[in-house]
């Protein structure tokens, strides 16, 4: 199997699946789908392989879908695969960018090169290492996942259950694609009494730090927020600066307190997230002028292990009361010392201040506006969706748009959030199930991890953003209904089905496939664990199993 995994990785490589680039993540999907076509079980069964195509996609996306049903017995515990096969650019290659798709070339060009880091260069000239985009980024997890079910549907009559496989478009930006694909999931659920066990992701697992030498596995996934914070000052002409309060210095001091905050970092049992990033930052001035910006806008990448939607937002809330209040001391410091070198009187700046959730903003308005408020904003998300505004500048602008209406001219924060939501979940040991399950792949990894002599880790929460996240969720009703009324216009925006992931609630483990470089032109996959290892580890969780 190592070497059809091989090639299989190099084949899913070649062909550019570039999140959101025409035409790749339809193409590769349509490989996929072939892959598995060509198998004498699927010929023999069609009806359990299928593409879907995602709603309203003008890139034809789609999701495959193959079921083998295993005939030892009328069982009904499944287990479900799952990776993305969609991957970042490759602006950042440089000159080695024409070989981004092929491995082989890739190889030589960096072997041939003299500019190339030289901790890559000792990895490749073993020989061990596969590079390219999305090696490691996960179409090698995929090759292993369908190579596997290759071997395994050659002897179905040897399954005491069934394994779904789901490969899924659109994973590095806005998970539709594993979001879409819950409705397939309910359905063979529903369609065949499907009872599914848990889920294993095989996407990239790499060392944690420099000399790391553990292999490790996942009980779960990191979530992720996306934080917004529009800032409302008041302008002034350059030659009275000090009379005015800047919006864009005030978002600076937000992303002074919050960025890389390790006091935000969301502990649970001794697993900690990593602290907030900044992703974006700028004032909203549409031209050059010698005004000083009324307004801004800043959001950051914020990682949830267990933390409520209610801490979180007092703890946000605080960190924009804080950079009002300093930057008001900056003010009157920095004039008061003007005063003083100018020989000029001082008398100190004062403004109301206030920060705002998006609910309290919209409350506010909801109050006092003449009309259909929800029909008012819903018209305008409709209208920006059509013309291809991003849908993080959506929700901004309809809190442009309901500031005047609340009727606020004062220095004002408003706390908001935007897409993409995923949701946290990990095994718990207070739910009995979980902890028998958690209990059961420690078992299996413990004895894996002695017979082949590598030193593995079980940790609670895969720190990379996954599409694991939408099959189960540990945020409770409080907090999920307090994002909701945080995030303007969400069901037009982010339509998330709560509901059905619920209903789902699979468990979700990453075994995951091994390498360096992830998003970076040095990615490189190590073949003898993934192609090695990796598909005994799968394969000894399935025969304790089914």
């Amino acid at each position: 199997m190592y070497n059809e995994m091989e090639t299989l990785t190099k084949q899913l490589v070649s062909i550019s699946s570039v999140n959101s680039e025409p035409e790749g993540e339809a193409k590769i999907a349509e490989f996929i789908y072939g892959y598995f076509k060509n198998l004498p079980y699927f010929q023999e069964h069609p009806e359990y392989l299928c593409t879907i195509p995602l709603k309203n996609d003008p890139l034809q996306r789609k999701n495959v879908f193959a079921l083998l049903r295993g005939t030892a017995g009328d069982y009904k515990d499944t287990i479900l695969f799952h990776g993305h096969i969609d991957t970042v650019g490759v602006e950042d290659f440089g000159h080695f960018k024409e070989y981004a798709f092929d491995c082989d070339k890739l190889l030589d060009a960096m072997l041939a090169s003299n500019d190339i880091p030289e901790v890559l260069r000792k990895d490749i000239e073993t020989g061990d290492y596969l590079v390219g985009r999305g090696s490691c980024d996960m179409k090698s997890g995929d090759a292993v996942f369908m190579v596997l079910i290759k071997y395994l549907s050659q002897n179905p009559d040897k399954l005491k259950g069934n394994i779904l496989v789901s490969f899924n478009p659109v994973e590095e930006n806005q998970h539709t694609g594993i979001i879409e694909g819950l409705d397939h999931l309910l359905a063979l659920q529903k369609k065949y009494g499907l009872q599914y066990k848990f889920a294993i992701n095989n996407d990239y697992t790499c060392p944690l730090y420099e000399g790391d030498p553990h292999q490790y596995i996942y009980t779960g996934t990191v979530g992720k927020l996306l934080p917004c914070f529009y800032i409302y000052g008041k302008e002034t002409h350059v030659g009275q600066c000090f009379e005015g309060f800047d919006a864009a210095n005030t978002a600076a001091e937000l992303v002074r307190l919050i960025n890389l905050n390790h006091e935000s970092c969301d502990g649970y049992h001794e697993e900690y997230t990593l602290p907030p990033s900044v992703l974006y930052m700028k004032d909203l001035k549409d031209f050059y002028n010698v005004q000083t910006a009324q307004s801004a806008y800043v959001y950051f990448n914020y990682f949830v292990h267990n933390k409520s939607m209610d801490t979180i937002m007092t703890e946000l809330k605080a960190y924009a009361r804080t950079a009002l209040e300093h930057m008001m001391t900056r003010i009157n410091s920095q004039y008061k010392e003007f005063c003083r070198i100018n020989h000029q009187e001082y008398q100190p700046y004062s403004y109301p201040c206030a920060v705002l959730s998006y609910d309290e903003l919209y409350q506010r308005v909801k109050e006092i506006y003449k009309g259909d408020l929800d029909g008012f904003l819903s018209e305008k998300t409709a209208r920006e969706l059509s013309e291809g505004v991003d849908k993080r500048e959506i929700p901004l602008h309809l809190v442009e748009t309901l500031l005047p209406l609340a009727q606020i001219t004062t220095p004002t924060i408003v706390l908001f959030f935007s897409a993409p939501y995923c949701p946290h979940n990990t095994l718990k040991a207070e739910i009995p199930e979980e902890k028998e399950l958690y209990d059961r792949i420690a078992d299996i990894v413990h004895n894996f991890s002695e017979e082949e002599q590598l030193p593995y880790k079980i940790l609670q929460f895969f720190p990379s953003l996954s599409d694991s996240s939408y099959l189960k969720i540990d945020d409770d009703a409080a907090s999920v209904d307090l994002l909701i009324r945080n995030f303007p216009d969400m069901n037009a925006l982010y339509p998330l089905p709560v509901d059905k992931i619920q209903e789902l609630n699979i468990p979700a483990l990453n075994y995951g496939c091994y390498g360096k470089d992830a998003h970076k032109w040095t990615e490189r996959l190590y073949k003898p664990y993934t192609f090695g290892v990796l598909p005994k580890l799968i394969l000894k969780t399935i025969d304790n199993f089914l």
